[in-house]
């Protein structure tokens, strides 16, 4: 087999857009399961989610094979690699969140996680226009802003849904169990809207390296 001293020319971008999509379906898919909750269709979505996870980590897997290969690079590889592994994060705390829930077996979501999910997806849609932009090398400071934000918002909320499920003063106190399940469901969520706001961090930082 020849050697080609000629670079591979790899689109990181169009697989980072990729790989951003998939993040967009998953969270569009865990809104839509949170905002119109029912139990029968919740099984479900967390098979649609399964699934994009799924493809989702190939994509991934073929960004970091690529960047093994790859000789020169349109950005510098260690950012390369934190898009990569961040985007990917996003999308498995999505997936935990929306297995989560599937098992838990409950009868109705609170608004706190609906509003937080409604962010973290729109949050994820603003970090797809991001890299939108930065493959043509233009400014992106309004979609920073909304990403932090939505960020601090989310902040708040979980605080207020965190406090409603340990409120001792609540009429219909909730069991030891119940609130272990909200715990966890709130833990993941949160952590996806931090791996989103680093994702946003990191874009933020290349854009101003190649400013």
């Amino acid at each position: 087999m020849l050697f080609s001293f000629f670079p591979k020319n790899v689109k990181f971008y169009e697989l980072f857009l990729e790989q951003n999509g998939r993040l967009i379906k998953a969270a569009t898919i865990l809104d839509d399961m949170c905002r119109e909750f029912t139990s029968v269709e919740v099984e479900a979505k967390c098979q649609l989610i399964n699934i994009i996870e799924y493809d989702g980590n190939k994509i991934s897997k073929r960004i970091a094979s690529e960047l093994s290969q790859t000789f020169i690079t349109p950005i510098d590889r260690e950012d390369i690699h934190e898009i990569n592994i961040t985007q990917k994060a996003i999308l498995n705390f999505i997936k935990a969140t929306s297995n989560r829930i599937g098992v838990y077996d409950f009868t109705e979501m609170k608004y706190p996680a609906k509003k937080v999910v409604n962010n973290l997806k729109i949050m994820v849609e603003e970090a797809g226009q991001i890299l939108v932009k930065l493959s043509k090398n233009t400014t992106a400071d309004e979609n920073f802003e909304k990403i932090k934000s939505l960020k601090y918002e989310c902040e708040m909320l979980l605080l207020v849904g965190l406090g409603e499920i340990y409120d001792c003063h609540n009429q219909e106190l909730m069991n030891t169990l119940e609130i272990l399940k909200w715990t966890n469901i709130y833990e993941r969520i949160e952590h996806a809207v931090e791996s989103t706001d680093a994702l946003g961090e990191v874009l933020e930082g290349i854009m101003l390296k190649y400013a």
